[in-house]
């Protein structure tokens, strides 16, 4: 990068840090007449800040005030443990962030190849697909993409393919009470669910508008069981995907564990979530790799691959206004192109055969 575009791309960070500290204040001052964390935001947009590296730095997942039942819950036999190695395919197709877009949500598997034109049914065959997380947030469509996503998961696995579906940050942030970036339909339509313990004591505090969600994604909630079953880093082969990245101490500490410790603190058996799966540097919560990374970032990202190891990342999280792109040399894969309503960007996915990556609009 030359000095004018570093001076213009820290000027632009200097822009985006006062915007996500304003963010965060509100996002505090909601979490507290709630009952809830705040966690932060994700995607570089007008109307939700966001920041490579804020001052204010993006807050710990913490267990909300309101919390999710204390007693351990026993081992859910319906969440084996997740796969965080699996072997590569002829075929691996990825897309990034759909944010309760369904018909976006639909555009891109269409474009994967998962589902048919006029179809909602696995066609895949053999095909790998992996989203990279966001589910979550900031549109009506929620249930109807992770209860999609559930029944394709299976239709893949029983044609001889997968569909992995990541958690990213958004997922993580629901499941710790943090719900600002919720609308009006993705609370409407939670309140739907039946069987929620919504008289129980422990959310007493929550406004009943609120309850019905809160108690959906609480650790060991139906959704958030849902969610235990995701990874929330995945190695395919020699290709790794991560919502925000994978950084080097991610690795020291062991992919394997990663997913694990999240997995358990969703499930209800621990009382708070895992310290890996907090702050800018988290899996799901990096940026590294996705805004404008530069030298000493592509060198960490060969440390972490040479790690792993793989030949090359895939993540999300950060909304790519162009469209896909690539950085440090074709080693990472930025996939989060702002494709839901919300952003008004257009579904696009990535392609990997071999060593060739193709983008698919």
């Amino acid at each position: 990068m030359n000095t004018g575009r570093r001076t213009t791309a820290n000027a632009a960070s200097n822009r985006r840090r006062g915007r996500r500290t304003l963010g965060l204040a509100l996002g505090l001052a909601l979490g507290s007449a709630l009952g809830v964390g705040a966690l932060g935001a994700c995607g570089p947009e007008a109307k939700a800040p966001e920041a490579k590296a804020p001052e204010a730095k993006a807050p710990e997942v913490k267990a909300p005030e309101a919390k999710a039942p204390e007693a351990k819950a026993p081992a859910d036999p319906s969440a084996p443990p997740v796969k965080t190695r699996v072997k590569g395919a002829p075929r691996i197709v990825a897309f990034g962030d759909v944010h309760g877009d369904l018909q976006a949500t639909l555009a891109a598997l269409r474009l994967a190849g998962a589902i048919a034109a006029d179809g909602e049914t696995w066609i895949g065959g053999s095909l790998v697909l992996v989203q990279t997380g966001d589910q979550l947030d900031r549109g009506d469509d929620e249930r109807a993409i992770l209860e999609l996503f559930d029944r394709l998961a299976d239709e893949a696995a029983a044609a001889g393919g997968a569909f992995y579906i990541l958690n990213g940050n958004h997922e993580l942030m629901n499941a710790a009470g943090d719900l600002r970036y919720v609308t009006p339909g993705g609370f409407a339509d939670f309140a739907r669910v039946p069987d929620l313990p919504l008289n129980d004591p422990k959310f007493a505090s929550v406004p009943e508008v609120v309850r019905p969600r809160f108690a959906a994604f609480a650790p060991g909630g139906p959704y958030a069981r849902m969610l235990a079953k995701r990874p929330t880093v995945l190695v395919v082969g020699d290709t790794v995907f991560a919502h925000g990245g994978v950084l080097p101490e991610h690795v020291s500490y062991g992919l394997e564990k990663i997913n694990q410790e999240i997995q358990r603190w969703l499930l209800g058996q621990t009382d708070t979530p895992p310290a890996i799966a907090s702050g800018e540097t988290s899996p799901v919560w990096t940026r590294d790799y996705s805004m404008e990374p530069d030298a000493s970032d592509c060198a960490t990202l060969d440390r972490a691959l040479a790690a792993i190891p793989a030949k090359r990342m895939v993540v999300g999280h950060t909304v790519q206004i162009e469209g896909v792109k690539s950085a440090c040399g074709g080693k990472v894969w930025l996939v989060d192109v702002g494709m839901a309503k919300h952003y008004g960007g257009s579904p696009s996915v990535i392609e990997i055969v071999g060593d060739t990556v193709n983008v698919l609009r």
